[in-house]
């Protein structure tokens, strides 16, 4: 129990214990006049009082009872009521008998009688601790329910967080092997693309977000190595609305598609093909589109696990609000099929608007 909640608890159990006995000491003492031995037994039932309670509530912390089912619970409870009522009593019932004689001879039922009277008492408390005990505990147990959530849901994101794909390096090894004699800056600056890459990758896992225009650099830096290959095959286009360049996205996400969109679009059209990425803002939310030669097909063929990684981590990362569509759009002007991959991400925060300014000035 913390510091603070421990004070509310002293405070509670000698201000309550103390408001009831006196009370009833003052009720006493206008009815029959002030009687130093009354007073004496009314100090000493507040300190029996928070004695006892004090006593069951560490008894129902140290074995758990309000984890218990209630059919289990509702007996210990009383019982303990029982036990603490009988007390009160053993230490009232025979110091009353001479303090007030008189009211010893009107009560035929005194042990009862004062045995109920105390076990409203402590009833009462006990209900009280208890029930505030039980809402404590099924809201930790709800708290520590939605941290392993959570958790499970960061481990989750990280194992998707995308990773290059191996024969997309072994590729670009070759193709910078091919330059290496033919055109060493070329290479060298290959190299130094391909570097970039492996780097974005190792920390793709130890960070949830990346600014859009790093997530971008990712991008052409795969787009430049993917030429050397494809050559003229492979035309590209990035348009980016400036509202958009501070705005945070998955790392990784866009180079996946965009890979995703080479293998399975660009890769297989007889002349080569286009990948175009956009971004803009919309409703307060942005909205990235990745368009590319091909024909969609089957999704789970044609996309593999690039497609539901993206969608998924866009649910565990920003929730409903987020979403991922791809589909095919009608042919163009000249006949190409295209497949348009649309991403919507919604507002995190005013500062990626900030930082934008401040990078300007």
């Amino acid at each position: 129990m913390s510091t603070s909640k421990q004070k509310i608890y002293w405070f509670c159990q000698f201000f309550g214990w103390s408001l009831l006995i006196l009370v009833e000491y003052v009720a006493y003492v206008l009815e029959l006049g002030f009687d130093p031995d009354a007073l004496y037994l009314a100090i000493a039932n507040i300190f029996l009082g928070i004695t006892l309670t004090h006593l069951y509530r560490l008894m129902i912390r140290r074995w758990n009872w309000v984890r218990l089912p209630f059919f289990r619970l509702a007996p210990r409870v009383l019982f303990s009521v029982l036990v603490m009522a009988s007390i009160m009593t053993m230490l009232n019932l025979p110091i009353d008998r001479i303090i007030v004689p008189q009211r010893m001879v009107e009560e035929p039922w005194l042990l009862i009688g004062y045995i109920i009277s105390w076990g409203k008492t402590m009833l009462a408390w006990v209900l009280s601790y208890t029930a505030y005990h039980y809402v404590e505990e099924n809201r930790n147990a709800e708290i520590e329910r939605i941290l392993l959530k959570t958790s499970i849901r960061e481990t989750e994101a990280k194992v998707l967080r995308s990773q290059l794909n191996p024969h997309f390096v072994f590729n670009a090894l070759n193709s910078i092997r091919a330059l290496v004699y033919e055109n060493p800056a070329k290479a060298q600056q290959g190299i130094t693309q391909l570097s970039n890459l492996l780097r974005n990758s190792l920390l793709a896992d130890r960070r949830k977000t990346v600014e859009l225009r790093e997530e971008i650099k990712t991008v052409e830096d795969y787009l430049d190595l993917e030429k050397v290959r494809y050559e003229d095959r492979l035309r590209s286009n990035i348009n980016l609305d400036g509202r958009t360049l501070f705005w945070q996205v998955p790392p990784m996400m866009l180079q996946t598609l965009v890979e995703n969109a080479i293998k399975h679009g660009v890769s297989k059209a007889v002349g080569g093909g286009f990948v175009e990425v956009q971004s803009a803002v919309v409703a307060d939310k942005l909205h990235i589109t990745i368009r590319n030669t091909g024909v969609l097909g089957d999704k789970e063929a044609s996309g593999g696990f690039g497609l539901a990684n993206t969608a998924q981590r866009l649910e565990l990362l920003y929730g409903p609000e987020a979403s991922f569509h791809i589909f095919q759009e009608e042919d163009g002007a000249f006949g190409e099929s295209v497949v348009c991959a649309e991403i919507t991400i919604p507002t995190q925060s005013e500062g990626i608007f900030r930082r934008r300014e401040e990078a300007i000035k």
